[in-house]
């Protein structure tokens, strides 16, 4: 049987040299962006992101106000400026940025899986051919290095499990505020790892150590409440309420409300106005949060066409059906199951309080740890490990 002697020797070929076929594709896929959009893409907010890098470079201006809150991206634009580098050093800092990120995942997901490769690169491939991710390398935009920070903070929690001195806590920290740093969404990454951490203590037999953080958390409310108020104080989501947009600046998908609204007094703090919103108009309320979840959850926005809807529905809404499988498999590293699951969910919560992107901004950001959760779930129990000490392997 020639056919079936042909893809068995493919399929033996491929899993001695898979990584070189993973490190090929990735290359492809950066190249065919980089060629299709003529270089560096050039997209809203680049502009907003290049004039302030440049005041950085030139004169160390930090712009007040809503920029401050992408603070990490114009500082890593304003590096690249300042060495002469321009807009395709950006770029290629971004992509060079996105290929440690990438082996990153490999490692981590191969940890998880006791040491198979085909859940690394299952996981990996995903993360390499998704056009939705890999096409913000050449974006002058934040979604590239927030993607990249975010799974290199997945890998860091996944070395933690070692135990091995205070290095990966130090560096798991260190990424975790990078991240946070990078955008104002950013911190749904650092309260994903914290969920973990506070699961974890909770499976432990001594309460002691949960009732402290607890206790400790109580305390710092006050500080998480500033700062929460400080993330919204440039948004006006009253505006996008009373639109009723589902989707940022898009009159498509609107919701409309049949009885006057009721909006909160002037000089009311950002969290309490939505919290106030939010209680005197629930119907309303509920309708807009539903709305965008779906339009942020399925990956359809109205002016899609048809083959981009189906695309979506036939590839990514099976993937969250296996990515949930993949978070309840308790023979995978809880932590990291409550992690991965966490920040798709928590960046839910944030889209459902503001408004959906027109485009795949917020979603896509998320999408790696899908794919993780994906790969756990079909191969965990599949395949040989490699070598004894593979599951420690990089």
């Amino acid at each position: 049987m020639p056919t079936f002697s042909f893809s068995r020797v493919l399929g033996q070929w491929l899993g001695a040299h898979h990584r070189a076929a993973l490190v090929a594709v990735w290359a492809l896929v950066q190249a065919g962006f980089l060629l299709r959009f003529h270089g560096p893409h050039i997209a809203n907010d680049s502009y907003r992101y290049l004039a302030y890098a440049a005041d950085i470079a030139e004169c160390g201006y930090f712009e007040p106000g809503h920029n401050r809150r992408y603070i990490l991206y114009p500082l890593f634009q304003s590096a690249w400026l300042w060495l002469g580098a321009g807009r395709w050093g950006i770029v290629a800092g971004q992509i060079a940025a996105s290929g440690l990120a990438a082996r990153a995942l490999y490692g981590a997901v191969r940890r998880l899986a006791g040491g198979r490769r085909g859940a690394a690169a299952l996981a990996t491939g995903l993360f390499v051919v998704w056009p939705d991710v890999q096409q913000f390398n050449a974006y002058l935009l934040t979604e590239s290095l927030f993607i990249s920070l975010s799974v290199l903070s997945f890998a860091a929690l996944v070395r933690v499990r070692a135990g091995r001195g205070w290095g990966p806590w130090a560096a798991l920290l260190a990424l975790l505020t990078l991240t946070a740093l990078a955008r104002p969404n950013g911190f749904v990454v650092a309260l994903a790892a914290a969920l973990a951490g506070l699961d974890a203590l909770r499976c432990q037999p001594d309460p002691r150590p949960l009732r402290a953080v607890l206790v400790a958390l109580g305390l710092a409310a006050p500080l998480l409440w500033q700062a929460l108020n400080h993330q919204l104080a440039t948004f006006y989501l009253m505006d996008t309420y009373q639109r009723g947009e589902l989707i940022f600046r898009s009159p498509l998908w609107a919701v409309r409300s049949a009885a006057p609204l009721v909006f909160p007094p002037n000089g009311t703090g950002p969290v309490l106005r939505v919290l106030y919103f939010a209680a005197h108009n629930p119907g309303y309320f509920a309708r807009l949060a539903l709305g965008k979840l779906f339009a942020f959850v399925s990956g359809l926005k109205p002016y899609y066409s048809l083959a981009h809807r189906a695309a979506n529905v036939l590839l990514l809404w099976p993937l969250y059906v296996l990515a949930g499988r993949g978070a309840r498999r308790p023979d995978v590293w809880r932590p990291a199951r409550v992690f991965l699951g966490a920040v798709p969910l928590l960046q839910a919560a944030v889209v459902m309080l503001t408004v959906e992107d027109y485009d795949v901004r917020f979603l896509a950001p998320v999408l790696p740890f899908v794919f993780a959760l994906v790969a756990l779930a079909l191969w965990k129990s599949w395949g040989k490990v490699e070598n004894p000490a593979a599951r420690g392997a990089a």
